[in-house]
């Protein structure tokens, strides 16, 4: 199996399009830069989406055929796509109040829905809907057990509706999320659900690089910022080694060691340009570390993977050249995968 390339769609309006924040760039500007990026001959396969206000209004059937129509005409498909679970959009927080909760979960039935639809319109074959705990780990740290405890136990409802509609659920490692913010917060939580048919771990390069610097968990932390070669292919090991076995979705990606935040989007993993002369990452095997088990077979039937190049700025994401310089980086990851 080749694995599919897609371009992530919401780097055009996370941090963005709020106050003293660059405005947020459509989601059909979006897909004329994804499709008309080619190197050696080959483009992009896919796009991965954003669901909710100003890409889709995820309310309307119409507006849902829409924008399938304008992937479509592009000659792409659809992957995985992020739920609108936080505060703001459709959902709020996993750890929060009978209320919370329920928007948390209306958000995951709403995007199943969409993903069916996806399916029904013929746009789409894989993917996953990806999730967050929709909650900064400034409350988490309140009362660590009871918060943890919540998450999962929405999560677990999360579960039955994806079951429902033939989805599963990727929760994203990411050090801003609330009971997801270090490597062994998140087996925990994926542990605590129970549901490894249906919930399991979204990695991102960028992200996954800053759970072993330890940022919102020196606890955790495996690896020192000046570490050498050995240390950190150890420290990829133990983290790898714990949550690999439950990766549904991978986003490849560079990082510098550094956060970054805007917006309302708190600080996390900075997304860098694929070749970023202070990238700290070996793109092509990094990626095989999460996509290969003990085998050398691809992990959990993952039939795509996507570029994430959250919170780039504007005059970036606008550049043709930032993504044949990401598509060249993802076909050697492919290539990679294949052997």
């Amino acid at each position: 199996m080749s694995l599919k390339l897609h371009n992530a769609m919401w780097p055009g309006v996370v941090g963005k399009g709020e106050p003293d924040t660059e405005p947020a760039i459509s989601l059909e500007q979006m897909l004329d830069l994804t499709s008309q990026a080619q190197v050696a001959g080959s483009g992009y396969d896919g796009v991965d989406l954003f669901l909710f206000l100003p890409h889709m209004d995820v309310t309307s059937d119409a507006d849902i055929e829409r924008v399938a129509e304008e992937v479509q005409k592009r000659d792409l498909k659809i992957g995985s796509f992020v739920a609108p679970v936080w505060p703001g959009t459709v959902g709020a927080s996993a750890m929060g109040s009978d209320e919370d909760q329920k928007k948390f979960l209306k958000a995951i039935e709403i995007s199943c829905k969409i993903g069916q639809r996806f399916k029904e319109l013929g746009v789409r074959d894989y993917g996953c809907v990806r999730i967050d705990s929709a909650t900064p780990t400034s409350e988490w740290v309140k009362d660590p057990v009871v918060g943890t405890k919540r998450i999962a136990e929405t999560f677990k409802e999360a579960a039955k509706i994806a079951k429902d509609h033939g989805e599963r659920l990727a929760a994203e490692g990411e050090i801003c999320w609330a009971g997801m913010h270090s490597w062994k917060d998140m087996l925990q939580l994926l542990e605590m659900v129970g549901e490894p048919e249906t919930v399991g771990f979204q990695a991102d390069l960028a992200h996954t690089y800053l759970y072993l610097l330890g940022y919102n968990a020196p606890e955790h932390k495996l690896l020192e910022p000046d570490h050498d070669d050995a240390a950190f292919k150890a420290a990829y090991q133990t983290m790898v080694g714990a949550l690999g076995p439950w990766l549904f979705d991978f986003h490849v990606a560079q990082n510098n060691g550094t956060v970054f935040g805007s917006g309302s989007h708190d600080k996390t993993g900075r997304h860098c340009a694929a070749d970023a002369e202070d990238g700290k990452l070996d793109i092509t095997e990094c990626s095989l570390a999460w996509l290969l088990d003990d085998n050398g077979q691809v992990r959990n039937n993952i039939q795509h993977i996507c570029w994430d190049g959250c919170m780039f700025p504007n005059e970036t994401l606008e550049n043709p050249a930032t993504w044949t310089t990401i598509l060249d980086a993802m076909q050697k990851v492919r290539t990679a995968v294949a052997g």
